[in-house]
């Protein structure tokens, strides 16, 4: 009430315009382009930015890092499950929404990582979201040791877990040890961390991690979302490659990045699958996949398997443009992974660096600011693929250089 009694009103509008301002402010507001890929002639895509009809572009920050959303076979699949079962799945697991698709799959998976069995999702946020809320509240007491640079979705699951948790220095293996030697050793104890960090473009120690698992007796949860398909013989990801998938636990995986499609999965022992298959709501209570999507995920796995031909191409295509930038002194952040990250350090002229990109270069990558990245640390990702061709990363060298001069900006040490 105000002095007058009169009942005071919320101004709701106000309220979100207000929060839609400080963003613009910030120069955080995120803009989502108009665009339509190429059918199998991906980085290549048409953009619809103004009134004159579709330009053309490149695609330089793409998640599909080996093409396969443009495979032939993965197209095949999906056609053919399309005209034999119809689009959608019916419903949930539990009532209608089971098909032979999602059981191919999941043994497929679970083969890809040695484990008993697997379980999909929609999504590798709702992957991760559902198991570690659901194995933290399975497990009496829990706490869950969360490496700090570990995807949102990671960080939502272990909220909702409600159970404690402990922050560790990210890839930080004394802090990590310090925090597991303080806990009572009769707590259950998961530690949870991803191998690729798309972000900071490095790798986690999972073998030193699974030997501290192994001395304070915790369970290990690895995110290989951006490794699946990408490391190993056969695209089990960085687990695969180093020889000790056998040793986690739980991995989780998803199917929207190197696999080209769309969902989400775990792998582990099956009672563990079963346990997330009973529990969890994030699984129990949303419509099942599409099996043509599922479909086409199959058919990328299995040839993933089968092919390193895109894994080594893409390897190429990534090493040859952080050589380029790095002679060109522009600021890249070198690691060993395929993620290649240009550090502006303001998400301003992040986002004008993109804009200038787009309008006059033809050239798509989307600016990564704060929450995805700490402030100050604002960069663009980019992620070339077996498709990307030299000529296309010295024309994208050559805009940064330009635009790097044109807005001052400072160059690497």
């Amino acid at each position: 009430m105000d002095r007058d009694g009169t009942a005071v009103r919320v101004d709701y509008s106000r309220v979100f315009t207000q929060a839609i301002d400080r963003l613009h402010a910030e120069g955080r507001y995120r803009v989502f382009i108009d665009i339509l890929r190429n059918k199998g002639a991906f980085p290549n895509a048409r953009c619809f930015a103004g009134h004159n009809g579709p330009k053309p572009i490149t695609v330089w920050c793409s998640n599909d890092y080996l093409a396969m959303g443009q495979h032939p076979k993965v197209i095949a699949a999906m056609e053919e499950a399309l005209h034999d079962v119809g689009a959608g799945s019916g419903g949930t697991r539990n009532i209608g929404g089971n098909t032979h698709y999602h059981v191919d799959l999941e043994h497929e998976l679970a083969d890809l990582h040695g484990k008993e069995g697997a379980l999909l999702f929609t999504s590798g946020y709702v992957s991760n979201e559902a198991t570690l809320s659901t194995l933290a509240k399975i497990l009496p007491g829990c706490v869950i040791f969360s490496d700090e640079l570990n995807h949102a979705s990671m960080i939502a699951g272990i909220r909702n877990a409600g159970c404690e948790k402990r922050i560790f220095r990210h890839n930080d293996l004394a802090h990590l040890e310090e925090l597991l030697a303080a806990e009572d050793p009769s707590v259950p104890k998961l530690i949870a961390f991803e191998s690729v960090y798309s972000m900071e473009a490095d790798v986690a120690p999972i073998a030193a991690i699974c030997d501290l698992a192994d001395k304070y007796n915790a369970l290990t949860y690895l995110d290989e979302v951006h490794a699946v398909g990408m490391y190993g013989a056969r695209g089990g990801g960085i687990s695969e490659q180093e020889g000790v998938a056998d040793r986690l636990t739980i991995i989780e995986g998803t199917l929207g990045k190197a696999f080209g499609v769309m969902g989400g999965y775990i792998a582990a022992d099956q009672t563990i699958i079963d346990v997330i298959r009973s529990y969890a709501p994030g699984f129990i209570f949303t419509t099942s996949l599409s099996p043509v999507l599922v479909a086409g995920v199959l058919a990328s796995v299995r040839h993933l398997k089968q092919s390193s031909a895109e894994r080594e191409g893409q390897q190429v295509a990534a090493t040859l443009l952080k050589t380029m930038f790095d002679e060109a002194g522009l600021p890249v952040m070198l690691g060993s992974t395929h993620i290649v990250p240009v550090l502006v350090g303001d998400p301003v002229k992040a986002k004008r660096i993109s804009d200038i990109l787009l309008a006059e270069y033809g050239v798509y990558v989307q600016p990564i600011n704060y929450p995805t990245v700490p402030r100050g640390t604002e960069r663009l990702r980019f992620t070339p693929g077996p498709s990307h061709t030299p000529a296309m990363m010295r024309e994208l060298t050559d805009a940064l250089i330009e635009i790097w001069g044109r807005l001052e900006l400072r160059k690497a040490a």
